[in-house]
């Protein structure tokens, strides 16, 4: 079962430049991503919209996987930077990974 944190994308804005409530999950970005499948980026920004904070956490290792290329970000529609809030998530991970 998931939790949801509506609080979340408040919190993950410690860790970078959070646009992820930008994005409307157009898909744009998944379908450019040279490395990632299963939706990956979007998949990631969603969670982030939801509050599914431990859905990142669980799926942590999909985030490595990213080499920040930042065709994700270039072909974005909304501007919203799924490459930056990318790296946002990396850090946020990594100040969590002792937690979780």
């Amino acid at each position: 079962m998931t939790l949801i944190n509506p609080d979340f994308a408040e919190e993950i804005e410690r860790f970078g430049q959070n646009t992820a409530l930008e994005c409307f999950n157009c898909g744009t970005c998944a379908a450019i991503c040279p490395l990632i499948y299963d939706h990956f980026p979007r998949k990631m920004i969603r969670y982030i919209q939801i509050g599914a904070k431990d859905r990142i956490l669980e799926n942590a290792q999909e985030l490595w996987r990213c080499l920040h290329c930042g065709l994700c970000t270039q072909t974005c529609p909304r501007e919203a930077d799924p490459g930056e809030v990318i790296l946002g998530l990396k850090r946020y991970v990594v100040a969590n990974w002792r937690r979780s």
